[in-house]
């Protein structure tokens, strides 16, 4: 338990900033998920206007912190992968 004022204002900024980026997590798989339904469904044109919100979204939580740099390039240029597949294929 904490016993300084200081202490104390520290885990209400800390639990304030887990939930301000447990939500953007979440946002961001959501737009991972449906990328991957849009894939999943062999809708091209779909996937591709999901893979470009997804991607923005990807990006921006890198900005913010809530994912590394390289986890969000690597997510990104994956899912492109995929999605250029379907696209080519159609």
């Amino acid at each position: 338990m904490a016993n300084t004022s200081s202490a104390k204002k520290a885990i209400r900024k800390i639990a304030r900033r887990t939930a301000v980026n447990t939500a953007r997590r979440s946002r961001v798989r959501t737009y991972w998920r449906k990328v991957e339904e849009a894939l999943a469904a062999g809708d091209a044109t779909a996937a591709v206007a999901a893979f470009g919100a997804a991607e923005s979204e990807t990006m921006r939580a890198v900005t913010k912190g809530v994912l590394h740099k390289n986890t969000g390039s690597r997510k990104v240029s994956r899912l492109a992968q995929r999605v250029k597949t379907l696209a080519g294929a159609r």
